[in-house]
């Protein structure tokens, strides 16, 4: 031990200590010891607790950062429906414009808008009367040529006798042979005229005929059974039919049946074929889908604003009458279906596990077999799988290392540098 010489303070250390010159310390006013213990106490508690909850909260963030938290979805077995849609119209099979041939005042209307009409039934009339003075002057025109014809007729057997008479006396020599030539002219004249009496009636009858036909068209019918869906005309409405039919009314044949059609672009017309199932829903009855069959695809093609369409027509029953001619419907039209097949959703052939480069492929697996991602034990599996049919929502799995009930990674959280997670497993 060594001994300060100073203050005479014995200073502690091995026994090679040396001395050293203390410098006094100031003067500290005294503190009562039970006050100080307890609030040291308290400091070193509120301390522990700080620090114990910065460890916690540090521990926490790392480990929710270094866990890939991984969508998935089972693997089903159900139906895989291939599809097309399209908006199309709600129209009848058969609608059937009826017009005017005739120029004329309107002068009776007999059907109006739903109107049920039979095949024959008169819908209108046009002021008959400058037609009936048209057929008035063809009947008059056809008697005058019948009278004309019985005058000639009369003339003709004259004309016979005397050319019979002078044929007798002319070989006697009773008559000049000049007298027998004249009666014999006369004979065949009369003849000829009565072929022209013939086909002048023949014309005239024609005329008669024409003018008979354009008063019936005075008479605007219904030339089938069904709906009067449109009306065009009132009473007194003058209608010229002088450049192109007037149309008067629209009649559809049978309500019974009606048509949806369809605009379908070019990219999806290739796989429409007639006889495909066809679904679609109308506004009216938002919840009610109607059933129908694709009856004709028509090769012709509409051009509007540099997209091209066809018409695909679906045909579909109407017997409750609830579709109207019109209604804007929403169609799907299924171009390929499988039943009961192991399916999974589209978007598992998408996931690829953050650092897996797209090119790895399973143990074992062929390079034209698919891949999806499994969830096993945490962490993410490779399995090959061949698809088949794809409708956008979910893919067939024609076959591979996939089986009903496992679960499929959709998507997962990429983990944060640095941190531990199980790395996924071909």
């Amino acid at each position: 031990m060594v001994t300060d010489p100073m203050n005479e303070r014995i200073i502690p250390g091995s026994e090679r200590a040396v001395s050293a010159k203390l410098v006094p310390l100031p003067t500290l006013p005294p503190v009562k010891d039970k006050p100080s213990n307890a609030r040291y106490r308290l400091i070193a508690a509120l301390t522990s607790l700080f620090f114990v909850a910065v460890a916690g909260g540090t521990w926490w963030a790392f480990a929710e950062r270094g866990t890939v938290h991984y969508v998935t979805a089972q693997v089903t077995r159900g139906p895989v429906t291939r599809t097309v849609t399209a908006t199309g119209t709600v129209n009848p099979e058969l609608t059937i414009i009826v017009g005017s041939y005739e120029s004329g005042v309107i002068q009776e209307i007999y059907c109006d808008y739903n109107t049920k009409v039979k095949r024959g039934q008169v819908c209108a009339k046009i002021d008959p009367r400058p037609y009936e003075t048209l057929v008035a002057q063809a009947k008059a025109n056809l008697l005058v040529g019948k009278a004309e014809l019985q005058k000639d007729q009369a003339n003709l057997a004259y004309t016979k006798i005397n050319y019979d008479r002078n044929a007798q006396l002319v070989l006697p020599h009773a008559v000049s042979q000049d007298i027998f030539d004249q009666a014999k002219n006369a004979y065949e004249q009369a003849q000829a005229q009565i072929a022209f009496d013939q086909s002048t009636i023949q014309q005239q009858q024609a005329a008669l005929d024409s003018a008979q036909v354009n008063l019936d068209y005075t008479n605007i019918i219904s030339p089938v059974d069904g709906t009067v869906v449109s009306r065009s005309v009132t009473m007194g409405q003058t209608v010229a039919a002088s450049f192109q039919t007037p149309t008067l009314f629209l009649i559809a044949s049978d309500l019974k049946m009606m048509q949806v059609d369809t605009n379908v672009s070019e990219s999806d017309i290739g796989g429409i074929r007639e006889g495909n199932p066809a679904s679609f829903t109308v506004d009216a009855f938002p919840k009610r889908t109607f059933e129908g069959l694709v009856s004709q695809v028509r090769q012709s093609p509409q051009t509007v604003q540099n997209v091209v369409t066809f018409d695909v027509v679906v045909s579909v029953d109407n017997s409750s009458f609830a579709l109207q001619p019109g209604m804007t419907a929403a169609t799907r039209i299924v171009i390929a279906s499988r039943n009961d097949v192991i399916r999974m959703p589209s978007q598992a052939l998408r996931f690829r596990p953050s650092g897996m480069p797209a090119s790895a492929t399973p143990m074992g697996a062929a390079d034209s077999q698919a891949r999806v991602w499994l969830l096993r034990d945490g962490a993410p599996m490779a399995a090959a799988v061949e698809t088949g049919l794809d409708d956008d929502s979910f893919v067939e799995i024609v076959a591979g290392n996939v089986k009903p009930g496992d679960q499929v990674i959709l998507a997962g959280q990429r983990p944060a540098s640095g941190s531990t997670v199980p790395p996924p497993r071909l």
